[in-house]
């Protein structure tokens, strides 16, 4: 990882919610506030606020190499490879040269406070899941709406009508999951209040996340 953070607001949508909420009701801006709160709670999710603002740069998304700094080296020095926490955690805080590693990996020790390490250690460890990578953008970005077990009885779900739609229920398949995720609720003639999240969320986001959706379903 170069030594460059990126700016990323992993939690804007919720946040900027909260507050245009709060205008109206006070209440549900706050329970919208501790639902964002429960998702900082997660290690995981913080994690991945972490990985996104330091790490992604050079290590992508998914942790494969393929990012902006492949330009700069082979991508295939830039794979975050499979390892114990201890491993991750030893290699975050001294990079590469500490461990025997690539010189181009900086230690963060120092830079990142404990939390950070220990929160990101926590997000590599399940970065090879797409479907645990899923968990976590969809308990950072849905869960408002949707709820935690989508069942479309998020915390703001009071507000809407039509509700937000019970996740658990759906009878769509995965293909029109992932084109209302990108496109929203009103292309496809369902909710407007459901947003394009392809304008903030990225292709393999999307994809995670719908797959992590695909789990919870309950069939009838």
């Amino acid at each position: 990882m170069m030594r460059t953070r990126i700016e990323f607001s992993f939690l804007t949508t919720l946040v900027l919610a909260i507050v245009l909420l709060g205008i109206s009701s006070p209440v549900v801006a706050r329970d919208g506030a501790k639902a964002v709160k429960e998702a900082r709670s997660l290690p995981q999710v913080r994690g991945g606020i972490v990985f996104k603002s330091y790490c992604i740069l050079c290590h992508g998304e998914i942790g494969d190499g393929i990012a902006r700094a492949s330009k700069l080296y082979a991508p295939e020095k830039l794979i975050i490879g499979q390892m114990d926490e201890e491993g991750y955690e030893s290699i975050v805080r001294k990079g590469g040269v500490g461990v025997g590693r690539s010189e181009y990996m900086p230690p963060w020790d120092g830079e990142l406070t404990e939390e950070q390490i220990g929160d990101v250690v926590a997000y590599l460890s399940m970065l090879g899941d797409g479907v645990a990578r899923g968990e976590v953008v969809y308990k950072t970005n849905c869960v408002l709406c949707h709820g935690v077990s989508a069942d479309g009885k998020g915390r703001v779900s009071v507000l809407y009508d039509p509700k937000p739609s019970n996740l658990i229920r759906s009878d769509k398949n995965t293909q029109y999951k992932m084109l209302i995720v990108t496109k929203g609720g009103g292309v496809l003639g369902r909710s407007a209040v459901m947003p394009p999240w392809g304008l903030q969320l990225s292709a393999q986001e999307i994809k995670d996340v719908v797959n992590y959706i695909d789990t919870l379903v309950v069939s009838e």
